[in-house]
Order: structure tokens, then sequence, then C-alpha cells
């Protein structure tokens, strides 16, 4: 698949860690799962982009900008490292084109009739308690 911003190899660390969950003895011993570190702040990414990623609130986010992504939904190292790359450039993808500015549309003309009508009963509700005389 072609993406629109492309990521340097150098930008991306990939580490080996042990994965979680069931696989027996071998889920012991073998590293299959992937983590992928990378620096939004630092990375060569157009400005307006970061910006949107480290402003997206997203919890795989570290205070210092930096993406970690953990990548263990395969049994082989090297599928869970495409995997990893996959899952990048599909967060990368989400922050690329910049959101669709709303609209401003007028209220319905049921909402407004609504508004009145509860505005008209809390008015009566209120001119009501003024007409009686505290003795």
């Amino acid at each position: 698949m072609k993406h629109a911003l492309h990521i340097d190899d150098a930008e991306v660390e990939l580490t080996a860690i042990r994965a979680q969950g069931p696989g027996g003895q071998n889920v012991n011993k073998v590293s299959s799962a992937i983590q992928l570190r990378f620096d939004v702040s630092g990375s060569s990414l157009p400005e307006d982009v970061k910006e949107r990623w480290l402003q997206s609130g997203d919890n795989r986010l570290t205070q210092e900008g930096v993406f970690v992504l953990k990548a263990q939904r395969h049994r082989t190292q090297e599928a869970n490292r495409v995997d990893a790359w996959a899952r990048l450039y599909e967060t990368l993808d989400q922050y690329a084109k910049p959101p669709k500015p709303r609209k401003a549309t007028k209220p319905t003309y049921g909402s407004v009739q609504r508004r009145l009508e509860g505005k008209a009963i809390k008015s009566n509700l209120k001119s009501s308690r003024r007409q009686g005389s505290v003795e």
C-alpha cells in the first residue's frame, strides 16, 4: 500500500521482546514480540502532522513525544515486525490529513420550539412563586 508520507527506517527503533499470553514453554524463551519506538517530535514529518499527532492524546505517546507500539499478534518475530510497521503507518495516516472543519448549522424548528416551551414553563413557575406574600 502506498502512503502519502514516508518514515525513514533510521527514525524507528525496533526491539525484540518476549510476548505475553498463552504459548506454553515457547513464550518464556523466545522473543517474538516487537516493540516499536518512533520519536514523533524529533522526526522528519511535516510540522502540522507532528502537531496533530502530539495533540491527539494517544495513550501510546510518552510525555517526550515518543510513540511506543507493541506488536505480538503473530507467532514469528518477522510477522510481528511487519505488523508493527503496518500499524505505525495506519496511525500516521490517521494524522496525515487535517480534520474537516465543522460546518455551522441552524437549530431545527422543533428544537427551537422545545426550548421556548421550556422557557415558558420555567417563567410561569417563577412568576407563580412571586404572587404569594410572606406574612
